[in-house]
């Protein structure tokens, strides 16, 4: 078995490539898909429209469900490309960094500089980095998520339950040290799901 100290050190690389990942990763994850799509189908910008989330599910509200499709893939496309630029520049035995770059792309997302640094929660691009960096438990969890639809017929709930079966699943699949990766991603997004509310709760304030 591997000691504590060779796991967490195999997630490490050379600076270099840990700053490529961070930059392009966040690069790739500063496109934002939404507003293009929302802008070209109905000329809207949705910082300004529904939650003001810029993703998928205010897109879907706005724009409706088949006009909000490329979102879904767009924004899922980001996390997935910015974990493959990981996947390439990573060594052998090396295997943090997929994490790094889909990270520094969820962190791109929510902070876009191609659109005044107003972004969405990072749920979806959080998604594609890991069906790249963990792609067994993501299999599974997506089942799970499939299931309780079936069973529930509600995709949120699906959903829920199947971001709180990924780690569980992970652990297992993975171990404890990629596990502890992904639970950072998934504090960053819930981080920014607190900002929202906060945000929701200065603008009842106010209004």
């Amino acid at each position: 078995m591997l000691s504590a100290m060779g796991a967490i050190g195999e997630f490490t690389s050379t600076p270099a490539d840990i700053v490529v990942c961070v930059v392009v990763g966040y690069l790739i994850g500063s496109i934002p898909v939404a507003n293009l799509v929302a802008q070209r189908r109905a000329a809207v910008d949705l910082r300004e429209v529904g939650d003001r989330n810029p993703g998928f599910w205010n897109a879907r509200e706005t724009l409706g469900r088949r006009a909000a499709l490329p979102v879904f893939v767009g924004d899922v496309a980001k996390g997935s490309a910015a974990a493959l630029v990981g996947v390439v520049l990573a060594d052998d035995g090396v295997w943090g960094l997929p994490w790094v770059a889909g990270g520094a792309a969820m962190v791109g997302h929510a902070f876009p500089i191609f659109a005044g640094f107003v972004g969405g929660r990072s749920v979806l691009t959080f998604v594609g980095t890991m069906v790249v960096a963990t792609p067994v438990a993501t299999s599974i969890a997506v089942g799970i998520l499939l299931l309780m639809f079936v069973v529930t017929r509600s995709f949120a709930w699906g959903a829920r339950v199947g971001m709180v079966a990924l780690p569980i699943v992970q652990l297992v699949v993975d171990g404890p040290y990629r596990t502890a990766a992904t639970g950072v991603l998934m504090t960053f997004i819930g981080v920014r799901f607190a900002q929202a509310a906060l945000a929701a709760r200065d603008d009842v304030g106010h209004a």
